[in-house]
């Protein structure tokens, strides 16, 4: 039930994504105002993972999961009223940003129903709920060919449907720690741990890069590729379908080899493939396959990061601590596509774009593979020598 919720809210929050360009053309967009549009969305769902992991905490998955998805159908529908004004489909835009909360909601849920040693699966299980942006970039573009405001209508039942039966058969562990500190407390509590912002930090490299891929490959595609608007989006959809795919294959992989190391040479691939893409190769193959291994690179890494996470959190701050890292992982999606809209604005390329993520992936491998091999369950430091997380919490 998690999964599916997690599936629905995140294909409600990246509808405006698939529909950039069309949105585009009605409303006569720049190329950075389009951008800006489509990542809306990405900046205010990530921000309120941080409350909404900590409510979490306090109220339980069976009140927020059903909650969430009730009140993410108002922007959805709103959506049909604002599609010829820009300044309002910015506000709306901004509201529909609740959709992409629920990944601080499942996390908790899901952490406190499996031990220790199968929770990088179970929690990489949950994570392929992303693919409600594979979801929404393959089915939104076909949807609307047959009525231009049917794509809304049809997640907006969904959502309801969700929330129903969500309500219905979500239960949260009967003995799962109740945290009785305030919520500003509690978020400060996590934000002192160092771990937080070293994950933060991998995170927002790793599921940044998916979010960012999700929100503005479209476009890419589109503009560089000369594709129509359903094959930017068909293709679109299967980069989402194998971050979905490679996501519980780093969670497995972290239940047997430490998480840090997995991350590491995720990201190390990631780095490498970026710098070919860099190149701009022709779509077919070239830019093909080094989208895809991104693609699956990214996946990984997005499910080794929380698999540690889940080790080294206790579990009375696991939504707060979910929150702020998962917060961060989707500021790392918000800000790429804003920057690629302004460098193909102004240099008419995107291979400085991907030279950026390059780096930056490379510098996350390098940070897990030196730093985050060591780091102790629920600790700040190294431990002396150690090169396995220890499953459980202090």
């Amino acid at each position: 039930m998690a999964t599916i919720g997690f599936t629905l809210t995140f294909w409600a929050w990246d509808l405006i994504a698939p529909l950039g360009s069309w949105y585009g053309e009605r409303l006569g967009l720049s190329s950075f105002q389009q951008s800006f549009l489509v990542a809306v969305p990405v900046l205010v769902g990530s921000l309120g993972r941080i409350p909404a992991g900590a409510l979490t905490d306090r109220y339980g998955a069976k009140l927020m999961f059903p909650l969430v998805s009730a009140l993410t159908i108002v922007p959805v529908l709103l959506l049909i009223l604002v599609k010829d004004s820009y300044g309002l489909m910015i506000v709306v835009a901004f509201l529909l940003g609740l959709g992409g909360t629920t990944f601080a909601i499942g996390i908790p849920l899901v952490n406190s129903w499996f031990p220790p040693e199968k929770r990088g699966l179970a929690l990489g299980v949950f994570g392929m709920g992303m693919g409600g942006v594979a979801l929404s970039g393959y089915f939104t573009p076909r949807i609307a060919k047959h009525g231009e405001n049917l794509p809304f209508i049809v997640v907006a039942i969904a959502l309801a449907v969700y929330a129903v039966l969500a309500a219905a058969l979500i239960t949260d562990r009967p003995d799962r720690p109740v945290p009785t500190a305030s919520l500003a407390t509690r978020l400060g509590s996590a934000g002192r741990l160092r771990v937080t912002w070293e994950l933060s930090a991998l995170y927002a490299i790793g599921f940044g890069g998916i979010v960012a891929f999700g929100v503005y490959l479209p476009t890419y595609l589109k503009t560089w590729y000369e594709l129509d608007p359903t094959d930017a989006g068909t293709k679109a959809a299967g980069f989402a379908l194998v971050t979905v795919v490679f996501r519980p294959i780093g969670g497995w992989l972290s239940d047997r080899v430490h998480p840090a190391v997995v991350t590491a040479w995720a990201l190390g691939v990631v780095a490498l493939f970026a710098i070919v893409q860099a190149f701009d190769p022709k779509l077919n193959p070239g830019g093909t396959i080094a989208l895809l291994v991104m693609a699956a690179g990214l996946g990984t890494a997005s499910g080794s990061v929380f698999a540690l996470v889940s080790q080294v959190t206790p579990q009375a701050k696991v939504g707060s601590v979910t929150g702020i890292v998962g917060a961060m992982g989707g500021l790392g999606g918000f800000v790429p596509p804003l920057v690629m809209g302004a460098i193909y604005s102004a240099k008419d390329s995107y291979s400085i774009g991907f030279m950026l993520l390059s780096d930056l992936a490379l510098a996350g491998c390098v940070y897990a593979y030196g730093r985050m091999r060591g780091i102790r369950p629920g600790g700040d430091e190294p431990a002396s020598g150690a090169t396995k997380v220890t499953a459980g919490t202090p």
